[in-house]
């Protein structure tokens, strides 16, 4: 393992890469301390030290760092890149103008790109905006305390609208800036820019939420110990669930070309278990932040009070169960469009491969669709449990953990992700990687 290290940082493309990526990491982390201009910083600390995992407020600063409870300039962090991501790939499925753009290839990529950047930065500024209005209000049931412990702070006490407007274009310009960072770590350093962000805001705020589990007053040496167990146990399944795989046996006919004999091979088309691997959790999580902006914005202090007492609360049954359920349907989702059964045998009969036993065309095509909704099943359902998992045990024990099945399962994804690419690039020059 010490020999893939050394190897990574011989080699010089690749040891540029990583401190590259290093470097946009510590830009990151230095921008998400600085405070947005406006803010009463002593109140911003109370509020901050207040704040529980849980709640709205738990929800966003799981993709922020942090920092969004620090009202810092990189706040708004991933989110709305994220929902606009989501935004552009359902219109895709019924605007057939973004499905041919898709088809494209990297051209009409490009334009969807450039379409969901214009998107982020109007949800940016929408998301700033009622976050603007409920740090002036103390946070409330947003910071997951629904018994008042942050009413009366008032984060922003100069009210006005040209200070409103300065804190909206902060917040706007800091989520332009992170979107920036990520694509910059995506051309030029290693790894999906976008995620690895996340991954460095969940792997920031882990030793708090292990002191969280800790402090708990609900909390025992046991309690503590079985969840650090169970925490191990969750690792190593997502590891052991990402690496399962269906292999569909494909054989090439001999084809002759002058004095050439061509084909007579035979591979295989590997469907993944979890296919879509983290995206229908992130997915999911954006989903469940419309209603956090809905609770701050309606003016029906009832309807307000059943959103965060039910579809907000981490720890309560129905927020369980929409989490489950919105992570089922988006795993669907996500691989019918990462993996279609139609195109996929079209492409081999034009390569003139077939599987063995199945007729190239229409039967092949109804094949593959038939193992992928097999394999699909275990796989959302594997997600969602890893996903709710902590949040029933939280439920059962009425104590807060501070992880959550989402950091998991993006940390574990990303990390492996990010090894694979590593790998590839080690194994082009002839050296072993971590997976080999």
């Amino acid at each position: 393992m010490l020999s893939v290290y050394r190897n990574m940082f011989r080699i010089a493309d690749l040891r540029k890469k990583i401190l590259f990526t290093i470097m946009i990491f510590a830009v990151y982390r230095l921008g998400a301390s600085i405070p947005v201009p406006g803010v009463d910083l002593d109140q911003v600390q109370l509020f901050a030290d207040q704040a529980e995992a849980g709640g709205v407020l738990g929800l966003l600063s799981l993709f922020s760092g942090g920092a969004l409870e620090q009202l810092s300039v990189l706040g708004l962090g991933i989110m709305p890149y994220i929902t606009s991501s989501i935004i552009m790939q359902l219109l895709a499925v019924v605007i057939p103008r973004l499905q041919t753009l898709q088809d494209e290839g990297e051209s009409g990529r490009k334009v969807i790109t450039q379409w969901t950047r214009y998107l982020t930065v109007v949800l940016a500024l929408l998301q700033s905006t009622g976050l603007t209005f409920l740090f002036h209000n103390g946070g409330g049931a947003a910071a997951g305390n629904t018994g008042g412990l942050t009413n009366g702070l008032d984060l922003i006490p100069d009210y006005t609208s040209g200070r409103v407007i300065l804190i909206v274009t902060t917040f706007t310009a800091g989520t332009a800036f992170v979107m920036w960072l990520g694509e910059l770590i995506t051309q030029r350093g290693i790894g999906n820019g976008m995620s690895l962000i996340i991954f460095v805001n969940i792997i920031s705020q882990m030793p708090a939420q292990f002191a969280i589990i800790r402090s708990d007053p609900n909390s025992s040496p046991l309690r503590f110990w079985t969840i650090m167990l169970m925490f191990l146990a969750l690792v190593v399944g997502i590891i052991f669930i990402d690496q399962g795989q269906r292999r569909i046996p494909i054989s090439f006919s001999k084809r002759v070309r002058g004095r050439r004999v061509l084909g007579g091979q035979s591979t295989y088309i590997p469907l993944k278990v979890n296919t879509a691997g983290v995206i229908p959790v992130i997915f999911a999580s954006s989903v469940l932040f419309f209603p956090a902006l809905i609770s701050t914005s309606i003016p029906w202090q009832g309807f307000r009070d059943f959103l965060n007492n039910n579809l907000l609360n981490v720890s309560n049954p129905w927020y369980i169960i929409s989490f489950f359920l919105l992570i089922v349907f988006f795993t669907y989702f996500y691989t019918a469009i990462q993996f279609d059964p139609v195109r996929q045998a079209d492409q081999i009969q034009r390569q003139g491969g077939f599987i063995p036993g199945i007729r190239p065309g229409r039967q092949t095509a109804e094949h593959l669709e038939h193992i992928l909704s097999r394999i699909t099943l275990p796989g959302s359902l594997y997600l969602a449990s890893v996903a709710v998992l902590p949040n029933i045990l939280a439920a059962f024990w009425d104590m807060q953990i501070g992880f959550s099945g989402i950091s998991l399962l993006i940390v574990v994804g990303v990390a492996l992700e990010t090894m694979r690419q590593i790998e590839s690039q080690l194994m082009m020059r002839n050296y072993e990687g971590f997976l080999s």
